[in-house]
C-alpha cells in the first residue's frame, strides 16, 4: 500500500499567464524528467506539425494555445516539444478501464489507468480572457481527466480502443475543450460531433437540466444515446468494440445489479470506491487500476474527490470558489494498493 497525493492548484487569470505559472512549477517537479525517460522507452507513434496543431486548436480553444505558449516560454522549450508533451493532439493511449455511474443529479466516476501516467494535479481555473471556469484533475498538464464547469456541465470519459487512429484530439484535451466552451449538454454534443477524434472513447455528459447523455465517439463516427451507466464498450458503434470485453461487461453488470439499492450520492460513491463492490479495480500493472473516484453535482456546483479505495470524498464547493473564496485544501491524500511509481512523486 502506497500513500499518494494530488496537489490542489487554484488560479484566476489569462491562459498565457496560467501556462507560464504551470511551466515554472514543472521545472521543480519530477514530472518532466520522468516523462523524458518514458519517451526513451516508448517512441511516439505520431508526428507533430506546429502549424497544423495551431490551426486545429485556434478556432475552438484559442486560450489553450495561449496556455501552451506560456508553457513554452517558462520552460524555454521549442513549441514542437511542448506540443508533444502537452498539446493533446495525436497522442497514443494504452489500454485502460474507467467506469461511470450517473443520475439526473450527479456523475460518479472511477479513473482507471497506470500510476506512472498520473501527475497528481487537481486544477481549479477561472480564465479572465476567454472560456468558462473549471474544476478537474489534469492529465498531460493541459488536459482534463473529468470535470465540471461554472455552468454545471460535467463530463467523464471511458476508453474503448486505440485501433486505426486518425489525426485529431485525444480524450483529455477534448474534455478540457468541452468544459471551457460549452454551457450545457446540447452544446457539448454539438462540439463532440464536430471535433476530430484521435481515438475511440465514450463521453458521459450531465448538466443542470438532469439529462445524462453518452456520446460514443471514434475517428470514424459519433453516436449519442441516453443512459446512466458506462464502462469500456460501445452500445451503438458496436463494430468499433474490442474483442475482449469481459471486464467491461462485468463492471457494467455490477453497477446494474446495485443500482436499485443506490438511494443517494454517497451510496453511489461507495459503490464505485469500495473494492468489494466489484467496480473499483486493482489492476495497476495492467494499466487499468482505479486511481481516483470523482463526483460532480451540477445543480449544487459541488465536486467530490478521493484517491484510492475506501476513502471519504474531499468535498469542494465550486460555487463558493467562483465567488472568490479559495479552497483551504492544498493537497489530497490517499492510499493505493501498488508499489508502482507515480510520475509526480518520485524518480522513475
Amino acid at each position: 500500500m502506497k500513500q499518494v497525493y494530488s496537489e490542489v492548484f487554484q488560479y484566476r487569470g489569462r491562459h498565457y499567464d496560467f501556462g507560464y505559472k504551470q511551466g515554472q512549477d514543472l521545472k521543480h517537479s519530477y514530472i518532466l524528467d520522468n516523462r523524458k525517460k518514458l519517451w526513451k522507452i516508448r517512441r511516439p507513434r505520431f508526428t507533430i506539425k506546429e502549424e497544423e496543431v495551431r490551426e486545429a486548436i485556434m478556432p475552438i480553444a484559442p486560450g489553450i494555445w495561449d496556455e501552451l505558449c506560456g508553457l513554452m516560454d517558462a520552460l524555454e522549450w521549442e513549441m514542437d516539444d511542448v506540443l508533444q508533451e502537452f498539446g493533446g493532439y495525436r497522442l497514443e493511449y494504452k489500454k485502460s478501464g474507467c467506469s461511470i455511474f450517473a443520475t439526473s443529479d450527479y456523475i460518479i466516476r472511477n479513473y482507471d489507468y497506470h500510476p506512472k501516467t498520473y501527475e497528481g494535479r487537481y486544477v481549479v481555473y477561472e480564465p479572465t480572457d476567454q472560456g468558462y471556469a473549471t474544476i478537474a484533475p489534469s492529465q498531460r498538464i493541459t488536459g482534463r481527466m473529468d470535470g465540471m464547469n461554472e455552468h454545471g456541465l460535467a463530463i467523464g470519459y471511458n476508453f474503448i480502443h486505440r485501433r486505426k487512429p486518425k489525426d485529431g484530439f485525444v480524450c483529455n484535451m477534448i474534455a478540457r475543450i468541452v468544459l471551457e466552451n460549452c454551457k450545457n449538454v446540447e452544446e457539448a454534443i454539438a462540439l463532440l460531433r464536430e471535433i476530430p477524434h484521435r481515438h475511440s472513447f465514450s463521453y458521459v455528459l450531465l448538466d443542470k437540466n438532469g439529462g445524462t447523455f453518452i456520446v460514443e465517439a471514434s475517428p470514424r463516427a459519433v453516436k449519442v444515446r441516453q443512459d446512466q451507466i458506462c464502462t469500456n464498450h460501445f452500445e451503438q458503434l458496436t463494430t468499433e468494440n474490442r474483442h475482449h470485453l469481459q471486464d467491461s461487461y462485468r463492471r457494467q453488470q455490477a453497477m446494474e445489479r446495485e443500482r436499485p439499492e443506490v438511494k443517494n450520492a454517497y451510496q453511489a460513491f461507495k459503490l464505485m470506491n469500495d473494492p468489494e463492490k466489484e467496480v473499483f479495480s486493482t489492476k495497476y500493472k495492467q494499466w487499468a487500476g482505479t486511481i481516483h473516484t470523482s463526483g460532480y453535482f451540477p445543480k449544487q456546483l459541488k465536486a467530490w474527490f478521493a484517491l484510492g479505495g475506501n476513502r471519504e470524498p474531499v468535498i469542494f464547493d465550486f460555487n463558493s470558489w467562483l465567488k472568490g473564496k479559495d479552497f483551504s485544501v492544498k493537497r489530497i491524500i490517499g492510499n493505493i494498493d501498488t508499489e508502482l511509481p507515480f510520475v509526480h512523486m518520485e524518480k522513475m
